[in-house]
């Protein structure tokens, strides 16, 4: 532990702070803070300026020549825009902040004593202990329940199982262990922080167990060479510390044939041989089997994404892309607000098409190409690549058709028609009809 004076342009507000995910940059982890917590804002602001200091240590790390922000980044927000308040992200906050540093007595702090951590393990570590209350503002802001899961998947702390462990355990078992060398454990326990990723190295962990689902041999062999890089620090954190840095590091690995391939999963191979029965499940006989009377009922769907794991992770460049997605998924209810759910489903659309086009560098895309005509070129391209098939590609042709309810003419109706009223029914068929495309669109 050193405590230090760092002067305050070298501070960073970390764009990727647990409260919020990634963003793309600090303006936008700035403008985050404002828009969730502006009352609290301004009231650790008046605060700051009647104390005339901040009374809790920023906890930060160095990264290049700066220091990024891990704890305090309210406090840190806050001095930023007293010393410049043009950064405040509209002209009322910036106004405000104007105020209160004039009402500012003595001489303004330009370096603030921070507390430097470069271990990124002690940093997450002494993160997960903290905990305070509010203060309406002033104390430091607890976090909910999804800032604490936004936690467990950077850094894969808390969530049950150690992914690390198990890895090395598998590994010493099958001999595969980096000889003479060391599993950096947080490092890999980063890496393979969700799901998504786990997936791609051929293991899932469902319901606190870690279980494979792909070709255990091949899941293995790819276990082995990511353990030979970290333990030969060919792969460093700074590497992987972010969604973009684990998607590349994993790209890499798919581009050389390490990874195991799509159809060495477990699920597609019972596909082919047929369904095979866990040993650890009692299987029923014949005879015993009574059939039941009963149905299940309905689900009501509330809101148009419906609440399951579509397997997404969000890099910073997908702020927006994410801030729609959760308002579909969690916030916006089919039965009060479908005109907002149809304008907000027709930007998704249009945003995910975007983000494959400039992730694939779909030189066909014309930028005065329609969105229909987008979509089509997509899914044309998506069937080459193996992740739509000619049925799923052909309902995609359709999107073009005037007359389809599923396409883009209806979407823009929903925008520019006064007489075309979108109802829940016709909002989930559309999305039901290109969720798919849209998650394919997110992951490229």
């Amino acid at each position: 532990m050193a405590f230090r004076k760092i002067a305050l342009n070298l501070l960073l507000v970390n764009r990727a702070n647990d409260r919020h995910g990634e963003l793309e940059n600090e303006t936008a982890a700035i403008a985050w803070l404002f828009n969730e917590r502006e009352a609290h804002m301004r009231n650790l602001a008046k605060d700051i300026v009647v104390e005339g200091e901040i009374y809790e240590t920023p906890l930060v790390a160095p990264v290049d020549s700066k220091y990024v922000v891990f704890d305090g980044n309210r406090r840190i927000t806050c001095l930023k825009l007293l010393d410049d308040p043009r950064r405040a992200p509209t002209s009322e906050l910036q106004a405000f902040f104007r105020e209160q540093r004039a009402n500012w007595k003595g001489v303004f702090p330009i370096q603030i004593l921070c507390q430097v951590e470069s271990d990124r393990d002690r940093i997450d570590e002494i993160l997960y202990r903290r905990h305070t209350g509010t203060q309406n503002g002033i104390g430091q802001s607890n976090w909910d329940d999804r800032m604490k899961t936004t936690f467990v998947s950077r850094t894969g702390k808390g969530g049950g199982v150690n992914v690390a462990d198990e890895i090395e355990k598998l590994l010493a078992h099958a001999k595969l262990l980096p000889a003479h060398r060391k599993i950096p454990r947080s490092t890999m326990n980063r890496l393979l922080s969700a799901e998504p990723f786990r997936n791609r190295v051929g293991f899932s962990v469902n319901k606190g167990r870690f279980e494979f689902t792909h070709d255990q041999t091949a899941s293995l062999a790819a276990m082995a060479r990511i353990a030979r890089d970290l333990a030969e620090r060919k792969v460093v954190l700074s590497d992987i510390w972010d969604v973009d840095g684990k998607s590349a590091y994993l790209d890499g690995l798919a581009g050389e044939g390490v990874l195991p391939p799509p159809l060495s999963s477990i699920s597609v191979s019972k596909q082919k041989k047929g369904s095979i029965p866990s040993t650890k499940q009692k299987s029923a006989s014949p005879t015993t089997t009574t059939p039941t009377t009963k149905t299940a009922k309905p689900v009501q769907r509330k809101n148009l994404i419906p609440h399951k794991d579509y397997g997404l992770v969000w890099p910073g460049r997908l702020q927006r892309h994410h801030q729609i997605w959760e308002e579909l998924q969690y916030h916006l209810e089919l039965a009060r607000h479908p005109n907002a759910i149809a304008v907000l489903l027709r930007v998704l659309i249009e945003l995910s098409a975007e983000n494959y086009i400039q992730q694939q560098n779909l030189a066909v895309v014309h930028t005065n190409d329609k969105l229909a005509v987008r979509v089509q070129k997509i899914g044309s391209h998506m069937q080459g690549r193996g992740k739509l098939d000619k049925k799923q590609v052909t309902m995609l042709a359709k999107f073009q058709h005037t007359e389809e309810l599923v396409s883009a003419d209806t979407l823009n109706r929903y925008v520019h028609s006064p007489n075309f009223a979108p109802s829940s029914d016709h909002l989930t068929a559309i999305w039901d009809s290109l969720s798919e495309f849209i998650v394919l669109c997110l992951e490229a």
